[in-house]
This record gives structure tokens, sequence and C-alpha cells, in this order.
């Protein structure tokens, strides 16, 4: 195995292509996916768009460095690899990895000029931020590289090396689901949907509290409360006025 600083995955005797450890980068992207979600909550549900920012920013330096130097020294990477360091390796074609890595960094971009620059709040950096989660929970979830698809889609040589085999496996061998497993999966939807209806409509305790909120009239503000319960503009440009009037306790 050769490894140098500018390199894009490993070159291996017994492969003609640079590879990567596909259970490296499903980790990494797991690692990925949770603080991405963790900044997309304090941005959806506190209106608190500081973590996103710093996330954005270590997004696109990870991203840098695997497309423009060497993915084994990305910091994610780096961990993906610690984490799953007893696991045999799954080595996986590098030139698609590095394309949806491009879409990523793409994204990464737009976030940067949007949030990071400009503050701008809104529904696009929604959009981009749902496609990276998206992405993302595709990739550690189910081990399915959207962009390694897209790569075939736009390449006349196809990728080598596919997770789980996929590029090798022929069509008319994929397994199906069977109409037990429908049965099962519909059985299954079916008791949730009444066990939810059984547990909202079985709450009088929540239902009185609503009912004696709106039953009481309402007394006037003071001038410091009604300074504190203003709506921000970000809340109001995102369509989260009236959460952000829930977790700040405002009427």
């Amino acid at each position: 195995m050769s490894t140098s600083i500018f390199q894009l995955g490993q070159k291996l005797p017994e492969y003609d292509i640079p590879v990567l450890n596909e259970r490296a980068v499903r980790a990494s992207a797991g690692i990925l996916l949770f603080l991405a979600m963790v900044s997309f909550m304090n941005a959806w549900l506190l209106g608190n768009f500081q973590p996103t920012r710093v996330f954005v920013v270590g997004f696109l330096i990870e991203f840098s460095i695997r497309i423009f130097i060497n993915p084994r020294f990305a910091p994610f990477m780096v961990f993906g690899e610690w984490a799953v360091r007893t696991q045999q390796p799954e080595w996986t074609c590098a030139p698609q990895k590095r394309f949806a890595w491009a879409i990523g960094f793409t994204l990464a971009l737009a976030m940067l000029y949007l949030v990071v620059l400009n503050n701008v709040v809104g529904p696009l950096n929604l959009i981009v931020c749902g496609i990276c989660l998206v992405l993302m929970f595709f990739e550690t979830a189910f081990g399915i590289c959207i962009g390694c698809k897209i790569y075939n889609a736009f390449n006349k040589e196809k990728a080598q090396l596919c997770p789980g085999g996929v590029c090798a496996m022929p069509a008319d061998q994929v397994p199906g689901i069977s109409l037990p497993q429908v049965a099962v999966v519909v059985a299954f939807a079916v008791a949730v949907a009444g066990t939810a209806q059984w547990v909202y409509s079985t709450a009088p305790q929540r239902a009185a509290l609503q009912l004696q909120a709106t039953s009481q009239p309402a007394t006037p503000l003071d001038a410091a409360e009604t300074e504190c319960c203003k709506v921000p503009e970000f809340a109001k440009a995102m369509g989260h006025e009236e959460k952000w009037k829930l977790h700040n306790n405002c009427r």
C-alpha cells in the first residue's frame, strides 16, 4: 500500500484504481450527520444559528481536505477510520466518492455564503440543509451513496467496487419484497395509527388546560414583556413565529 500527502484514496496492489474504506466513510458520515442534526435543531427549535455557522465552516474544511488533499487526513475521516479500526475493510472506488463529496462541498459553499457571511435566514437555507441531511442519512443508515448514483448517470466509465457489491449484482438477482412482508408492514402501520389516535383522544388534562387558557381573558402585557415577546425577523422569515412564541412562553 502506498500513501502520500496529496492522493485520492489508497493504492493497493490488488486493485487498479485508488480505493477507500467504505466502513470508515460511513462512520464519518454518521458523525457528521449527528453534528448536523444538533446544529439544525438549534436553528429550527431555538432560533440559534451559531452552531450551524460553526458546523458549515468545519464541514467545508473537512470536504476541502477530502477533495483537494487526501481523505485520510480529513479530521472526520480520521475519527471514522479509528471507530472501525477493528472491522474488516470494505474497499470501494475512490473517484465516485470524490464526485459525491464535491456535491457536499458545493452545498457547503452555498451555506457559507448564505448563513456564515450574510446571515441570510429563510426557506433556501432549510432546503440546502435538508439535502445535506438526506445525503448523509442515506450514506450512514443504508450504505447508499446518492452522489455515486449521480456519478454513474454522468460518466461513461461506470463506478467500480460499489458498497455492498451493487455494481456487480445483476438486476435479476436483486431480492424483492414478499406479500407476507407487505402484510406485516401494513398491519404495523395500522396498529401504530390506531395507538396514536387512542393516545391523542385520551389526553383530557392537556385538552382541559388548553380550553382553560383560551377561555380566560388575556391579561395585558407590560412594556418589558411586550419587548421580550417581540418575534425576531429570522423567525418570521422561517415561518417559525408561533413556535418561537411557544418556546419563549409568549402569548
